[in-house]
């Protein structure tokens, strides 16, 4: 089977290419490389790279292409607009439902979308997939519209899976130091302190990259009367989190000395997600916990095996792709 990972090169993607190329999978990567090529300078003799934007690509890239595993994305919720909402609609939702439409035109099997958990934005109950959606920025916004674009095409011959993705945290080679769990970390690393934002009870789901990548790979490896036209949230029950115990965790389990600062206005997304829905269709269950996350991060920290930079902010990133005119607006 060959695969397409569009946003191969990113926090997820570097990683499940990794581990598609180990099962023996043909793995294609199309990523336009805004942060660079490092992330998958180890895979380059294993993969077929596309140096390409999904706004823009030549459909005949998908010729031969069994299935498309989609993480192309701003990745990243955007509320006091640093950058213009629009791009996140011309990415999120035009480039993405351009991949879906452009992989059934040309015969790609199965279509894996990948969603998020702030499609919910805030709610007071315990969610699952069929509850109402209710985001509250763009990043979330574009992501619903290309869900509901991607979803009809369906069909016999066209199997599309949407995942909603907890909260993402870990070391990857393309890291990110915006995501909670990683932020928190670092902070405690850099500054002995561990920044919390108010109001500290707003609700989080949270898994680990690698677990997302074995999402990712599951529902390429499952039947497809399973997985057709259905959405999955991705996580575990047993990692949903308040921020501030979230924070007192992230501290204990790294074990040095630390504190807590409080920070921001509060935060206005709270969302407590029901994962039964995957574990019970498809028998997934996570493998890592924030713990061992928190543990490894830091000692990377440590050891100056990853660091924080521009490039690991998404949003700051695309600010300054934009202000250099690397990043362009249609």
């Amino acid at each position: 089977m060959k695969i397409l990972v569009c946003g191969g090169a990113g926090y997820i993607g570097s990683i499940l290419m990794a581990k598609l190329v180990e099962k023996g999978y043909k793995v294609k990567c199309l990523d336009k490389f805004f942060s660079g090529e490092e992330p998958i300078e180890g895979l380059k003799t294993d993969i077929e790279v596309v140096r390409e934007d999904i706004r823009s690509f030549n459909p005949s890239v998908l010729n031969g292409v069994d299935a498309v595993v989609n993480l192309a994305a701003i990745s990243q919720p955007d509320p006091t607009e640093q950058i213009d909402p629009h791009l996140f609609y011309e990415i999120n939702r035009f480039g993405c439902s351009r991949v879906a439409r452009l992989s059934k035109e040309q015969g790609v099997k199965r279509y894996v979308f990948a969603s998020t958990c702030s499609v919910y934005g805030f709610q007071e109950d315990v969610i699952n997939e069929e509850s109402a959606l209710n985001p509250l920025e763009a990043y979330g916004k574009s992501k619903v519209l290309a869900e509901r674009d991607a979803l009809p095409l369906a069909s016999d011959d066209f199997t599309v899976t949407i995942l909603r993705f907890a909260t993402v945290y870990g070391l990857s080679p393309k890291m990110r130091f915006d995501l909670v769990v990683n932020g928190m970390t670092w902070a405690l690393h850099e500054f002995g302190k561990i920044k919390v934002m108010r109001d500290g009870t707003q609700w989080r789901p949270m898994v680990h990259v690698k677990d997302a990548a074995k999402a990712i790979i599951t529902i390429i490896e499952s039947d497809e009367k399973d997985i057709n036209g259905e959405i999955f949230n991705v996580g575990s029950n047993e990692q949903n989190y308040q921020i501030y115990p979230l924070a007192k965790l992230i501290g204990d389990s790294v074990g040095v000395p630390y504190d807590l600062e409080w920070y921001g206005e509060p935060d206005i997304r709270s969302y407590l997600v029901d994962f039964t829905k995957i574990k019970n269709r498809l028998g997934y269950a996570v493998d890592h916990a924030v713990q061992e996350a928190s543990r490894s991060i830091y000692q990377a920290l440590e050891e100056g095996i990853t660091k924080r930079s521009n490039k690991t902010s998404i949003i700051g990133w695309y600010k300054h792709l934009i202000e250099t005119g690397k990043v362009k607006i249609a």
